[in-house]
């Protein structure tokens, strides 16, 4: 191989020749098969026809270990070219020699090829490993021919698929000479800062960019508009481990003296403005070798005048010299109206990173004031009378059972008041008591304190109810001297006929067991509470420690599950039984044995969730018809639905939970549904985030505060700019559109709180699809305000797949979103629900809504559209092939149903009954005519007897007919005589009409 080693000591010298000389950087305009190639490729220039050429690729990559990876060598043509030989493969460049096997002309290395695994929306691509494809005979010839031109081929361009998946500038990383070289001038320095402006994001963690290698240090300039928030950079490169970084800002200063105040600047990286509306710091520590963006913003006032302001910024580190950066900023003459939020790419909208935006919590209609007598609290449709001990001592509903009206007798939910009891070997230490302590009475919010001691104990209970039925509790118990307890538990007791369906605790929504036990298992099981109730009357409660953060979900459980509350779970002492005597039910959420010692602290802490939230609003869900799938305004009209859910991957919503890259062209398609008289709902939620928002690398710079920490892989976009450190989420092939995971609650909240805003007032947006939920219902309030602003429809659907599975913690979809269902207007529930195999009790529960003033929709395969109808549900168009439920629209429309009483199965005094209990039927009654839905759980086909109170619907039994209409793929039409057996199906039905 002497030829061979000739040919790449020639690429050395030119490598170094290569890296004296700036390589173009360019972006395809027509691209090129990416699932075998890769995303990158060097453009090589062949001069002169040879049977071997040698180049020198230059790519200063920023993956690691390229020497494990393949290079495709293609002519011009794409033909691929096996006679290669590889040299130094490196980081900083690559040394091949190939046979240029159509002579002189263009040939392209592409040197990220990979393979596409796992599934296509959840992909997880591998790079192809290095193989020895070269004929032995043209090694041999190589190798022997003594006139074989050594390096007769140039890189021309270093270039990218598209511009997405560019790496230049910020990602073409410096040589180890280059950057040898700079901490040789910088020697003894624990840090360098790299100013840097918005244009060009800081990417890398581990690498110097080339970039800054001939950069500027200690000084910055920048360009702005009066009223602009104006946003820049600072890199820190840590040449030694560093803790504290803080950044501080002085005035502005111009000539004429005008001054921008040093308040008007702030640092996202050190701290901000959280998602419950509350300040907070970030400690900023930076280890030796690597790099952190500190992304800074200038709330430039509207009324500054133009010119150039020169002021300081210092960057220090405990213990380290103070770094200073001279900062310049030219304030041009012209009003940003809107702060430059409509250049998103010039990063303004972090700005709303801090937003308080509709944190004030108002009350949110339907929902009414808080009303406060004495130690009662009245909300809509509800009543909590408190104890002295400041834990509930009655809950009421004032709910009827059809769920439609409200009534002046209430419903107790407790037979006797909650407890939280202490207790030692001799028995439960009894509690002195003081009265409540109210701290806030508002329209929105109604906040307490109680004080009670025990031998040994101090208790503080601290609550607050919402306007919505929320109530959080906070129990500080205290050990005022040693104190040895055998328990401390809370006890729920609910009246029986409050408490006769059970969701939560590994338990699918059903008819409760008489008696039940739990113990907490956080690493696999997203459960810490559990709904019982009736129809008309329920109490959801869940366990929570001060160390509470909120899980994922929807797949992701098992990365960042519950965090066992410390004092609940006990070591894994502590547990739930849910027992029945004496018509009272009770939930003993009980911790354990343990040791206090004198001034030792647990906190005991739970919520609490009254439910029904409102009446169900039957006659809306009658008139708003949804459609989900982007088509024209006039196709979808000619449907006859009403409302229009744009979801994402089109070409007016393209990107995953980034609605704003196609405004303009969401805002005609809008304007075009609302002349034709539709709504307009587009897809956006909190989970995971697109790949194109303008933002990522701010929010990447955040560290896990935006972005949830995880195994990385999947899509090579994710995998080439990103490296490590993140979950993959959802994928579009069709767009490349890779989402990365969000780790939970945090600015991100604020952010999206603002975008729903804007969309709202520059797009026209009608409200929002929710595929799942990954925000708290502090931010539900808030994105109902904004959307509801000014007299907007303000309109919110919410779409679950079933999260009782591994992978999403065996919690009920119903159970982890209902803390959101106050502010919906429909549930879609949901992918993996089925729909043939649970019985009515699951359908009621954990599907319709009922239970909690909503009606629904249904998903998988379609739904059962005979079951459905007794719950008041269809399936949505056109989401799958039989999901048509205009055959339904149809009877609703020629029977009437707006202005109907809508009495349910689960009613004692339904007019309608069947002779079977495992065939129900729920009336739809008006004056003159009658609608029965007929739904049957048989095992196989029957026949049902209808028992009909005649009076009660208001008919003459003599006069009265019963037909059964035509309906498309639902039923043939029939007449049956009032005492006639109606054949039913096995798992299906009938809609019957009374005259």
């Amino acid at each position: 191989m002497k030829k061979l080693f000739l040919c790449l000591v020639l690429l050395i010298l030119n490598t170094i020749s290569a890296f004296a000389q700036e390589v173009k950087y360019t972006v395809s305009r027509n691209g090129w098969d990416t699932e075998t190639l890769g995303n990158h490729r060097a453009i090589v220039r062949v001069n002169e026809a040879a049977k071997a050429v040698a180049v020198t690729i230059p790519w200063r990559r920023r993956d690691l270990l390229p020497e494990e990876k393949a290079v495709i060598v293609t002519d011009e043509k794409g033909a691929v070219i096996n006679n290669t030989y590889r040299g130094v493969i490196n980081r900083e460049y690559g040394e091949i020699v190939f046979e240029p096997v159509s002579g002189v002309g263009r040939y392209y290395l592409y040197y990220l090829p990979y393979k596409s695994g796992g599934r296509s929306n959840y992909p997880n691509i591998g790079y192809l490993k290095p193989e020895q494809a070269a004929a032995a005979a043209w090694l041999e010839l190589v190798n022997n021919d003594p006139n074989l031109p050594a390096a007769t081929a140039v890189v021309t361009e270093l270039q990218a698929v598209d511009e997405l998946n560019s790496f230049y500038p910020m990602e073409v990383i410096a040589t180890a000479a280059e950057t040898q070289a700079l901490l040789k001038a910088n020697e003894g320095q624990p840090f360098l800062v790299f100013p840097e402006g918005r244009v060009f994001p800081i990417k890398m963690q581990r690498d110097l960019p080339q970039r800054w290698i001939k950069a500027k240090l200690n000084s910055f300039s920048g360009v702005a508009g009066q009223g602009e928030f104006f946003t820049f950079q600072l890199g820190v490169y840590a040449l030694q481990d560093i803790a504290g970084v803080e950044v501080k800002f002085s005035d502005l200063k111009s000539g004429s003296g005008a001054v921008i105040s040093a308040a008007s600047f702030n640092c996202f990286n050190t701290g901000g403005i959280n998602w419950d509306g509350k300040p907070f710091s970030k400690t900023v520590n930076i280890a030796a070798g690597n790099i952190q963006a500190l992304w800074n913003g200038l709330d430039v006032p509207a009324t500054t005048f133009p010119g150039v302001y020169s002021g300081a910024i210092s960057v220090s580190a405990a213990g380290k010299p103070i770094r200073s950066i001279a900062f310049t900023l030219n304030i041009l003459n012209g009003l940003k109206a809107d702060g430059g939020i409509s250049e998103p790419w010039n990063m303004t909208r972090l700005k709303w990173l801090n937003s308080t935006l509709a944190q004030k919590n108002e009350v949110i209609a339907p929902f009414t004031p808080l009303v406060i007598k004495g130690d009662s609290i009245s909300l809509l449709g509800r009543k909590v009378m408190l104890g002295k001990d400041g834990l509930p001592a009655q809950i009421q509903t004032f709910f009827t059972p059809e769920m439609t009206a409200l009534v002046a007798q209430p419903k107790n939910i407790l037979a006797q008041p909650a407890q939280l009891l202490a207790e030692t070997a001799a028995g439960p230490l009894k509690w002195q008591t003081k009265s409540v302590s109210f701290k806030e009475k508002s329209a929105g919010t109604v906040r307490w304190e109680a004080l009670n001691t025990a031998p040994g104990l101090a208790m503080q209970v601290e609550g607050a109810w919402e306007f919505d039925g929320f109530a959080a509790y906070t129990i500080k118990l205290t050990a005022t001297e040693d104190v040895s307890l055998t328990d401390i538990r809370l006890l729920l007791p609910y009246a029986k006929d409050s408490a006769k369906y059970m969701m939560g605790l590994g338990q699918k929504g059903g008819v409760r067991p008489e008696n039940f036990k739990w113990k907490w298992e956080v690493a696999t099981k997203n459960q810490d509470g559990a709904w019982l109730g009736e129809v008309n009357a329920g109490l959801m409660y869940s366990l929570r420690g001060e160390n509470y953060a909120r899980p994922l979900n929807t797949n992701f459980y098992l990365q960042k599950p519950l965090n066992l509350p410390p004092s609940w779970g006990n070591e894994g002492k502590g547990g739930i039984r849910i027992t029945e005597s004496n018509n009272i039910v009770t939930a003993n959420n009980y911790s354990g044995s343990r040791m206090l010692k004198k001034g030792e602290t647990l906190w005991f802490n739970f919520n609490l969730l009254i439910t029904p939230f409102h009446t169900l609003d039957t006659d809306w869900q009658w008139a708003n018809r949804f459609y989900h799938r982007y088509t024209t305004a006039d196709e979808i009209k000619a449907t006859g639905a009403t409302v229009v859910n744009i979801h994402h991957a089109n070409a007016i919503n393209p990107y995953i939970n980034y609605p704003f890259i196609e405004h303009e062209k969401m805002k005609a398609y809008i304007a075009e549904a609302h002349r034709q008289g539709l709504k307009v709902k587009i897809y956006n939620t909190v989970r995971e985030l697109s790949n194109r928002a303008y933002e990522w690398p701010a929010l990447r710079s955040l560290g896990h505060e935006i972005y949830s920490p995880g195994k990385g892989g999947g899509y090579s976009w994710l995998q080439e700019h990103l490296g490590e450190d993140y979950i993959a989420a959802w994928f579009v092939p069709e767009l490349k559109d890779a989402a990365i995971v969000n780790s939970g609650m945090s600015r991100w909240h604020n952010y999206y709180v603002e975008g729903l805003n804007w969309l709202v007032n520059n797009v026209g947006i009608d409200g929002l699809y929710i595929d799942d939920v990954a925000f708290d219902r502090a931010t539900m309030k808030r994105v109902k305000r904004v959307l509801t602003q000014g007299g907007h429809p303000g309109l919110i659907d919410l779409h679950s797949a079933n999260q009782y599975n591994k992978n999403d913690g065996f919690n009920n979809s119903a159970m982890l979103y209902m803390e959101h269902f106050p502010y919906l207007n429909r549930l879609w529930f949901g992918e993996y629900f089925d729909y043939e195999k649970n019985g009515p009790e699951f359908y009621l529960t954990e599907v319709s809504g009922i239970p909690f003033g909503l009606m629904g929709e249904m998903l998988e395969g379609g739904g059962n559209p005979w079951r459905g109808m007794i719950y008041g549900m269809t399936n949505r168009m056109p989401w799958t092939t039989n999901s048509d439920p205009r055959p339904l629209w149809k009877v609703w429309d020629d029977f009437g149903m707006q202005g109907t009483k809508m009495i349910g199965y689960w009613v004692e005094r339904n007019p309608v009954k069947t002779s079977r209990p495992d065939a129900l039927a729920t009336v739809y009654k008006k004056n003159g005519a009658t609608l029965i839905a007929l739904a049957s759980w048989a095992e196989s086909d029957v026949n049902v007897k209808l028992a009909i109170d005649w009076k009660a619907l208001g008919l003459d039994a003599a006069k009265a007919t019963i037909t059964a209409p035509e309906v498309t793929n639902f039923q043939t039409g029939r007449a049956f005589k009032p005492d006639e057996e109606i054949p039913v199906p096995k798992g299906k039905g009938w809609l019957l009409i009374i005259k």
